[in-house]
Parts: structure tokens; sequence; C-alpha cells
């Protein structure tokens, strides 16, 4: 999650009082947006639509302890000023305290009505089916509202009116130990300080450490325009049209590292960085990206609610996808229909070649989102669409400067398909890690351990992986600058061993066997549904 320069607070020490827990569970249910950051209870209501992160990004956390999370996303200087949204305090005991179900968990966003307590049903959450029906039955024939006000996105004027009460933001009952889960985050905490006193949060040695990295893109770039202008037959077009992609491929690294304000630390200027790499010279929203990617970092690989594994119709990594399930994050059915049947049915054949084609996606997100309500029409948007109108400003002229139909469509695809690899690298670390919904008692660190991996891979070859091989460290702190995750990552090991946590590694090859191999599971349980439902038929006509 980036962070950004936050409200000035009051210098003043505050008495603040001591909430009971259905004081704050009734708080939520007025709408507060109440946030625990170790035993300080932080109301961010009215800084919610101004959150850098999106405001989804706290509803996740509505009611829960979220001092991993927090800790992680921000700068100590940002954390420093959160005096400002404490509203209380409330008691916590060896086993940390017992987090209440955010309404978004739940499918429930604010009433636009706007009366306090007044709830509406957003989407049909698996989890609401557990948690809601213990003392209200909802229609299920209401129709689901498509957005909350916090978007910006339009609501219907009338959806039904839900109530919920205190018992109901109780979490369901799971198989983890709540003194592990606390143990686990005192000690992440710990980690944290290590690695604060190592100065690995500090950018390495002259240029934030990206000397050879600035060399290789200076290359690549080069390379690219001298074979575009110096040469005429197809080879040199085709050689041209692979170093730009490769150049495509390595500036997604230098977005990413500037997106998690890990290029100088500072968030305006990382957010420059970031804009111009991604809109001047790749025709992408780096806005698009922080408002996806931020919840990817904090519900990772939860069906429901990270949009980064949700790729219906093309992908479904889990059976559960059969069942349309609502994103809480696109706010719209998932709809398992003909395409995606036909499509999954052969997602592990077709892994590489989507994949191949992945860039044109990225284009329509990031159009689709800088053209629609949510981001705000600030300085930063303008210089996005500056920047993308440049970006086809440019390369549409090196295509139409080709003299055939023929080649201009070659060096579009070959460009685009050899910035692939990235998209290849993004998934690797995620898609064969566990999709459970383990509720809102696992920890920060248990949760990004457990749906995340490395891959190993030697020192003289990760800048082709740009970082994204250490993803478990990464993951643990999203701030770190990528040159010195492959040192916080040996500490990270140590913790894993300390705390009885599995560290998943494995190399490259191995690791895309087992996203192919989690891929192909999916498509034959599809495929032995289809039998049953065919033979279910046949009997019906026989009778």
């Amino acid at each position: 999650m980036a962070s950004a320069p936050s409200p000035p607070t009051s210098q003043k020490q505050r008495t603040l009082p001591l909430l009971s827990r259905d004081e704050v569970a009734s708080r939520i249910i007025q709408g507060q947006q109440l946030i625990v950051l170790h035993s300080t209870v932080l109301n961010v209501s009215s800084w919610s639509a101004f959150h850098p992160g999106g405001a989804l990004a706290l509803l996740h956390f509505v009611g829960r302890d979220a001092s991993g999370e927090i800790e992680a996303y921000h700068s100590m200087g940002t954390l420093a000023r959160m005096d400002k949204f404490k509203v209380g305090r409330v008691e916590v005991d060896d086993k940390g305290w017992m987090p209440l179900t955010p309404p978004i968990a739940l499918g429930l966003v604010r009433h636009p009505d706007g009366v306090k307590g007044h709830w509406a049903r957003e989407g049909a959450v698996t989890l609401a089916e557990s948690i809601l029906q213990r003392t209200i039955t909802l229609d299920p024939s209401s129709a689901p509202i498509p957005a909350t006000p916090t978007t910006g996105r339009p609501v219907p004027h009338n959806p039904e009116v839900v109530t919920i009460t205190p018992n109901q933001l109780e979490p369901t009952l799971t198989e983890l130990d709540r003194e592990v889960e606390q143990k686990r985050s005192q000690a992440y905490h710990e980690l944290r300080k290590r690695i604060v006193e190592a100065g690995l949060f500090k950018p390495p040695g002259p240029l934030a450490g990206y000397g050879s990295d600035l060399i290789r893109y200076t290359f690549l770039g080069g390379g690219a325009l001298a074979l575009y202008f110096e040469t005429t037959g197809w080879l040199g077009q085709m050689a041209s049209a692979l170093l730009l992609g490769l150049l495509f491929q390595q500036l997604a690294f230098l977005v990413h590292d500037a997106g998690h304000t890990g290029v100088t630390g500072n968030y305006w200027w990382d957010r420059v960085i970031g804009m111009t790499v991604a809109s001047w010279v790749g025709g992408l929203s780096v806005g698009w990206w922080c408002d996806n990617h931020n919840i990817h970092h904090l519900v990772t690989n939860h069906l429901e609610h990270d949009p980064d594994i949700q790729h219906i119709p093309f992908f479904a990594i889990s059976k559960n996808f059969f069942g349309s399930l609502w994103s809480t994050y696109h706010k719209r059915i998932m709809a398992f229909d003909a395409p995606s049947r036909f499509l999954i049915s052969a997602q592990h054949k077709l892994y590489y070649i989507v994949l191949s084609l992945a860039r044109f996606n990225l284009y329509a997100q990031s159009y689709i989102y800088l053209l629609g309500p949510k981001p705000k029409h600030d300085s930063f948007w303008v210089y996005e669409i500056a920047g993308i109108a440049f970006y086809w400003l440019y390369y549409g002229s090196m295509l139409r400067g080709l003299p055939t139909w023929q080649m201009r469509l070659a060096y579009l695809l070959v460009s685009h398909v050899a910035a692939s690899p990235v998209h290849v690298q993004i998934v690797l670390s995620h898609f064969a890690c566990s999709t459970d919904d383990l509720g809102p008692t696992e920890s920060f660190p248990s949760r990004q351990l457990r749906t995340t991996m490395d891959v190993v891979c030697s020192p003289n070859i990760e800048f082709i992986h740009g970082g994204l091989h250490l993803q478990v460290t990464h993951h643990l702190f999203p701030r770190l600058p990528r040159h010195n995750l492959r040192k916080a990552s040996l500490l990270v090991k140590q913790y894993c061993e300390e705390q009885d946590i599995v560290y998943k590694e494995h190399s490259f090859v191995e690791g895309n066997r087992q996203v192919l191999g989690v891929l192909r599971d999916v498509a034959n349980q599809l495929d032995l549904l289809k039998k049953v439902a065919d033979g279910e038929i046949q009997e019906k006509l026989m009778k």
C-alpha cells in the first residue's frame, strides 16, 4: 500500500477512553470505520476517501487488529502522524484482540440513504451465509447493489435495508490458535525492528541501487531505436521489437518498486517516477495498478477479495470459482458462463498463450480505471492521461513508419509478447499457494507466508526476475527496496524457523510445474462435473 503525507496531528497527549468490545461493534454498525493498532482504536472514517491506498483497503480491516499491515505499508513518519485518528483503546490479552468481522467481508456496504445503522447487501459473499443468518434471514431474491458511495460508483436508489447486530460481527470459529497467531505477530514486529536496525529500509548505495538497471534500460531502449531507424528488413525490425519488449519487461519492475514507495522512499517522487515510466513510456496507469495491487497485498489469495487471482473467464485456480463468486474489488459477479467453462477446461494448455498477450489486458484495465469515476481527477490523473497520449503518439508513429501492415502487426506482437515473462513471474508466486480463508484471526505474517512462495535463482540473474522472485519477503515488507530483499530474506527465514512456519521456495521450473498442476487439477474437476451432469441428463432421458 502506498504511503502519503498524513494530516497534521496534535502535539498534546490525550487520555483515550477504554472501549468495550460491544461499544466497538456498535460504533462499526453505526458506520464508523474503527481499526485496532496494537491496543489503540483508530477511527479512519474521515480519512477513508483520501487514503492513498484506497477506501477498500481500510474497509477490509474494520474491527480488526491491523498492526502488522499498518506498519508494513507506512513509513515511520506517517505512523507517527496517526495520533489524530485515535479515539480510544481496548484491552488486549495474551491472545491479542479478538477481531470482529468487517462488514465488507459479509458483502455489506453503507446504505445510500445515509441512515446510521442501515446497510445494503452489495453481493452474495460466501462468509455472509454462515454469519448474517444467525439472527436474520436476508431475502435471496433482493438485487445486489454494484458498488458503494466510497468508491464513487453509482448505487440503486432503493436497495433493501439490512440491519446487523454485534453478534453478527463476531468471527466464525476456526482451528487457529490465537495465542500462536499473537506470538507470530509480536515476533513479526521484532523482525521489522531487526531489518530497520540492519539499515535495509535505506536505498543501497548510489542511484538507490539502480545503477546497473539504468545501464540495462539504456542498452535495451537505445538498441531498439537504433535498429528501428537504421534497418529496413524483417530481421532488424523484429530485433528492435524484441529489445523494446524486453525494455517494457524490465521497466515493469521499476514501476512495481515505485508503486510501493521503494525507490526513493518518498511517496510523491516515487509516484511521479512510476507514472513517468508506466504511462509515458509504457502506456499504462500506475494509479490503476496501485489501486488493484494494494488490495492483493492485503487479502492475498482470497477468492472473493483479491483481484490478482480473479481472472475469469481465462483462469480459475480453485473449483470454488465454478459458483460465480462475487468480487468485492470489481463489484460484480465473476460469472462462470459458457466462455469460462470452455477456456478453463483447457487453461493448463492455454496458460502461456494467454499470458503472452496479457499486456493488452493491462491497457484495457488501465483505461477503464482512468476513464471511470473511481480515480480522483487531480494532477496525477492529468499527468497519466497526458503520458498515455504521448505513448500512443510515439508508439503509433513507430508502427506507422513500418512499410507493410504485416510488419506492423508483427512488431506489435513481438514487442508485447517479449514483455510477457513479467506476467508469468507475477502469478508464479501465488497461483500454486493456498486460497483458503482462515478468517480474521489469522495474523498478517501467517497469511502472507501461507499464500506466497519464492523462486530460487542465482544473484547473477535475479535482474531477470526484478525482485519478484523474493515475493515472501516483499509481501512481509512491501516498502523494502528491491535490492535489499535478498539480505532481508535471510532474516525472514530465521523468523520462520523460530515460529515453525514453512518458508516456501522452488526453482523457476518447479514453480511453473506446480502452477500448471493446479490449473490442470481445476480443469479436470470441471470436466468431471460436466460428465456427471451429462450422465444425469442422459439418465432422465432414459426414463
